[in-house]
């Protein structure tokens, strides 16, 4: 069989039918893009992320935190997973963002690079001075720039 760019050969041992003697499966992925083995893992790692930013969000919000963007730059090729780093942001309308909850804010957990990682809608400015304290209290420091949003 041929493996080259064009193919990923996976091979994976499992159980035959509960025999204890293993079996190799071997799975062809056709591709034209020999990144797609980076995407997947840069997929993965990105999501890890993302599910750290959401779960501290959630201890502060009360469990109202979403999920945003798991990689860096989705329109290219070059596939990286959104950054390690946490900072935080409070994103209005007077940002030039057009925000479809009309009750203040949307607080987001960023990389350094401005890309959200989870967010919370429907902000009140009262929240947003309390949350502001927690955040700072939990040396989260604060993104000075413009923030990406999921679409």
């Amino acid at each position: 069989m041929r493996h080259d760019n064009a193919a990923v050969m996976l091979e994976r041992n499992c159980r035959v039918r509960g025999r204890d003697a293993p079996a190799t499966v071997t799975v062809f992925i056709a591709t034209q893009d020999p990144c797609i083995m980076q995407y997947f893992a840069a997929l993965k790692e990105g999501q890890r992320r993302v599910a750290e930013a959401r779960e501290y969000l959630n201890g502060l919000t009360g469990g109202s935190a979403m999920p945003a963007m798991a990689l860096a730059n989705p329109d290219s090729n070059s596939w990286e997973p959104v950054g390690k780093e946490n900072l935080y942001a409070f994103v209005s309308e007077s940002q030039g963002f057009v925000l479809t909850d009309t009750s203040g804010y949307i607080l987001a957990l960023v990389d350094g690079s401005g890309i959200s990682k989870a967010i919370v809608q429907g902000v009140t400015p009262e929240q947003a001075e309390s949350l502001e304290k927690s955040l700072v209290a939990g040396g989260i420091p604060k993104f000075e720039g413009h923030v990406v949003l999921p679409a």
